[in-house]
C-alpha cells in the first residue's frame, strides 16, 4: 500500500559492486524459518546496490517541508540505494500527477544531502557512492494519461520511470486484479506498451488481471517488472500471481518482487518474516535467481503503532472500500507490515534471513537490488 492507496555490462554492473565476489551458483539449503540466524548484520550490504521495487520515502501528498526529522533519519539509516517511490495511486488525474512531480522535485531540492532523484542508470551508481537515497518515481495506474498516449512522452521527460498499466480495477488499458470481466489488454494499452518500450519507461504489471498480465509480457519488447506481488502456489489471492505468470515475466528477462503485505496468507495474527519467506523461496524455484527481489510496499520510515496510526489505517481502509480499490484481507486489525521487519533497514534483514536459509552472497545481492538493478538497466538503457 505504499504510495498509500523507487568497460562492465549493465547486467554485470549489477552484481559485480566494490567488495562484492562473485558466486556461481544457488544454494537451497534450509534453516529453520523466519530471521532464526544468529547473525546481526550482512556485511556486503555496505558496497551492494540496494533497490526495493516498491516504496514510499515520504508521503507526497502531504506537501508539507522540509520533512519531518524522522522521515530523513530514515532515508538515512536504511542503507537502501534507491525505490521504486510510488508518488500516485489510483483514482489520481493529471493534475494530480503533476503537482506530486513538482513536490518531489522541491522535497528534493531542499534536501539535496539526502535524497536524489533517478533518471538513468548511471544515478543508481552515483546515490550508492554519495550516499544518498535514490528516488525512481513511479505511478500505481495510468488513469491519469487518459487516452493521450503523449501523455507518457510528457511523465518520462519529467522523470517519471516506471508506470504500472492498471490498478486492481478496469481502465483504458486493461484490467486489474479485481476486475471480474478479465478482458485483458485493450488496444490502447498495447500502444501505451509500445510507447513506453521505446522512450525507457519499465512498465509494471503488480495489480494487473491474469490476461493483462499474460498478454502485456507477450507484447513487450522490453522486461517487465512484477514490482509487487506474491505466489499464488503459497497463498491464493488476487494481487498474487499465478507460476505461469511469473515464469513468463522471468524467460523474457524481468523481475518478480516479493511484498511484505497481508496477502502472504490467509491469517488474522500478525505476519511474520517466514510468511514472506515462503514467497521468496517459490519465486526463486520458480523463476531462478536472475528474476526474483524484493518490493516490499512498506514506507522507509517504520511503521508507529500506536492508537493514531490505527485509526489512520482503519479511515484509509474505509476511503479504499468506498472507492472499489481495496483488496481482500485489508483490515486495521492486521496493519499491513511484518513486525520482524519494522525497521528502516529491512532489507539487510531479509539479507540475512536468506543467509540464515542457506543462500549465498551472491544470490542474495542480487534479490536485495541487483536482478533489479540488471533489469531497468536493460529497459531505460544508459
Amino acid at each position: 500500500m505504499a504510495g498509500k492507496e523507487s568497460g562492465l555490462t549493465r547486467r554485470d554492473f549489477a552484481v559485480a559492486l566494490p567488495g562484492l565476489a562473485a558466486f556461481a551458483s544457488l544454494s537451497f539449503a534450509r534453516s529453520s524459518s523466519g530471521l532464526a540466524s544468529p547473525e546481526t548484520s550482512w556485511p556486503p550490504y555496505r558496497n551492494s546496490i540496494i533497490l526495493d521495487g516498491l516504496s514510499e520515502a515520504f508521503d507526497p501528498r502531504e506537501g508539507k517541508l522540509p520533512l519531518p526529522a524522522e522521515t530523513l533519519a530514515a532515508a538515512a539509516d536504511s542503507g537502501t540505494t534507491a525505490v521504486n517511490f510510488t508518488i500516485v495511486g489510483p483514482g489520481a488525474s493529471f493534475e494530480d500527477a503533476v503537482r506530486s512531480v513538482a513536490f518531489i522535485e522541491r522535497a528534493v531540492e531542499s534536501h539535496a544531502n539526502r535524497f536524489l532523484i533517478i533518471r538513468q542508470h548511471a544515478d543508481l551508481a552515483q546515490a550508492k557512492q554519495s550516499g544518498r537515497l535514490g528516488l525512481i518515481m513511479g505511478f500505481q495506474t495510468t488513469e491519469m494519461l487518459g487516452d493521450d498516449l503523449a501523455r507518457i512522452d510528457l511523465f518520462r521527460n519529467l522523470g517519471v520511470r516506471i508506470m504500472q498499466m492498471t490498478y486492481n480495477g478496469r481502465n483504458l488499458f486493461g484490467d486489474g486484479c479485481l476486475e471480474p470481466g478479465n478482458a485483458g489488454l485493450s488496444r490502447l494499452g498495447a500502444e501505451a506498451v509500445a510507447r513506453m518500450n521505446a522512450l525507457g519507461v519499465a512498465v509494471d504489471l503488480s495489480h494487473c488481471g491474469y490476461r493483462t498480465t499474460a498478454e502485456t509480457i507477450e507484447k513487450s519488447k522490453k522486461p517487465v517488472l512484477i514490482s509487487h506481488t506474491g505466489c499464488n502456489a503459497v497463498y491464493q489471492h488476487p494481487r498474487n500471481k499465478d507460476d505461469r505468470e511469473l515464469r513468463a515475466a522471468a524467460e523474457r528477462g524481468g523481475v518478480i518482487g516479493i511484498y511484505l503485505m497481508p496477502y502472504l496468507d490467509g491469517g488474522t495474527g500478525p505476519l511474520t518474516a517466514s510468511m514472506f519467506l515462503a514467497h521468496l523461496e517459490h519465486a526463486l524455484q520458480v523463476c531462478g535467481e536472475d528474476h526474483v527481489g524484493v518490493g516490499s510496499d512498506q514506507g522507509v520510515e517504520p511503521v508507529r503503532d500506536n492508537p493514531e496510526y490505527r485509526k489512520n489505517l482503519r479511515a484509509e481502509i474505509e476511503d479504499r472500500i468506498r472507492r472499489g480499490v481495496s483488496a481482500p484481507g485489508e483490515s486495521p486489525d492486521r496493519p499491513p507490515f511484518i513486525p520482524e521487519l519494522n525497521t528502516a533497514r529491512r532489507m539487510e534483514k531479509i539479507a540475512i534471513a536468506m543467509k540464515g536459509k542457506g543462500y549465498s552472497d551472491s544470490v542474495i545481492s542480487k534479490v536485495c537490488g541487483g536482478n533489479l538493478v540488471r533489469a531497468l538497466g536493460e529497459i531505460w538503457g544508459t
